[in-house]
């Protein structure tokens, strides 16, 4: 079982990921850097998370898994320092919707629309116009 998970901290922020092998003891690779400001060494000393599976599939491929990441990452919000933990997909206000291609051991896969956000550039493919 493929499963998106959201992690909600004791300060109500969130941080949003993926795992391919819904595994019960993961919870995630956010940045320690990022939290540990956020907690004194009071609150560290009983600390509660919430582990919560928004989303699960036995068929989906790794691509479909990592786009249903970016899209409840954006849903969510919690790319936005004052929501989340989440550091990518940047959100970038005014921007564009982009097209984004998730690289697959077997070659490109099929876009994602995502809005507002400037993905890594090993993801990115551009996209012309036929002249």
């Amino acid at each position: 079982m493929k499963v998106i998970y959201r992690i909600t901290y004791p300060n109500g922020k969130i941080y949003i990921g993926k795992d391919l092998t819904d595994t019960i003891t993961y919870f995630g690779s956010v940045d320690s850097a990022l939290v540990e400001p956020d907690f004194t060494r009071a609150q560290r000393r009983d600390f509660t998370i919430r582990k919560e599976i928004l989303w699960e599939s036995e068929t989906a491929t790794d691509t479909d898994v990592s786009r249903k990441e970016i899209e409840l990452i954006e849903k969510h919000r919690s790319n936005d320092p004052a929501v989340g933990y989440n550091r990518w997909p940047k959100p970038r206000a005014g921007r564009p919707i982009r097209e984004l291609r998730i690289p697959d051991r077997n070659g490109p896969s099929g876009a994602l629309e995502a809005s507002g956000f400037e993905p890594p550039s090993s993801c990115l493919q551009s996209r012309r116009s036929p002249s």
